[in-house]
């Protein structure tokens, strides 16, 4: 197998070391650079949907302003992180991000930590925080496998929704919970069911055999058994029990 090639660079003046082909905002996560970001989650491809990763880079003497999420180190390249057109553009996007989502704490801190109070674009009105990441499309798609989310629709109409608004695909996992950075994804359990709340999906939750509490979708249970050829029995235990009895 053959040794991955690295490369040096700088960032902010700081000579750094990364694979070539790393992407760089993970590369300048680790060596301490503070990069606003809400579209990028280390589970998932990158996307470049939220702009906020915004960083200039020269090369070859030309500099260009580019999203870091998404943009592949190479050898020599000089990255600035917070130039004022930079932090000018960065500004802009949090205004109109709070348009998107003004109820959103995560954005509303963001937005003050850049010495913004308040947005001059008009509020959508029936704003529901979601600011069109795609995180919950990706780890859907790539981590979960369920390919339950998707984009809809074009221009000011597009929305993240099930295909055809249909969610009989969603096994109510619970991922695309996770990954919302502003935390209009919403699920509930009452009782033996689970509802992910955006997507209208409600599903019978798994019985614990031993404790007799639910603890997870059937049907995401059977979901998992027949994707990875497991025993048909082998969630019968909720995860505490199956930890107590080994």
């Amino acid at each position: 197998m053959s040794e991955k090639e690295l490369v040096r660079f700088q960032i902010d003046g700081l000579e750094v070391e990364a694979e070539k082909g790393q992407m760089l905002l993970p590369v300048a996560l680790e060596y301490g650079f503070e990069i606003p970001h809400l579209c990028y989650h280390e589970a998932v491809s990158p996307y470049g949907a939220c702009r906020l990763c915004l960083v200039e880079v020269t090369k070859g003497g030309r500099t260009r302003m580019t999203t870091s999420c998404n943009y592949p180190v190479d050898a020599g390249i000089e990255v600035a992180t917070a130039t004022e057109n930079v932090l000018r553009a960065r500004r802009m996007i949090l205004e109109m991000l709070l348009a998107r989502a003004p109820h959103s704490e995560t954005i509303l801190t963001m937005a003050r930590s850049a010495g913004i109070e308040e947005t001059r674009f008009p509020i959508i009105d029936d704003a529901d925080g979601c600011i069109l990441c795609g995180l919950c499309e990706r780890v859907c798609r790539e981590v979960v496998g369920a390919n339950a989310i998707t984009f809809v629709n074009r221009g000011d109409k597009r929305e993240m929704a099930p295909p055809f608004w249909d969610p009989m695909a969603c096994i109510a996992c619970g991922a695309c919970v996770y990954v919302c950075p502003t935390d209009c994804i919403k699920m509930e359990e009452q009782g033996d069911e689970r509802t992910i709340v955006r997507w209208k999906r409600t599903l019978k939750m798994q019985p614990c055999k031993s404790c007799g509490k639910p603890f997870a979708p059937q049907f995401q249970l059977n979901w998992i058994v027949d994707r990875v050829q497991l025993p048909k029995d082998f969630f019968e235990l909720c995860p505490v029990c199956r930890k107590q009895k080994k």
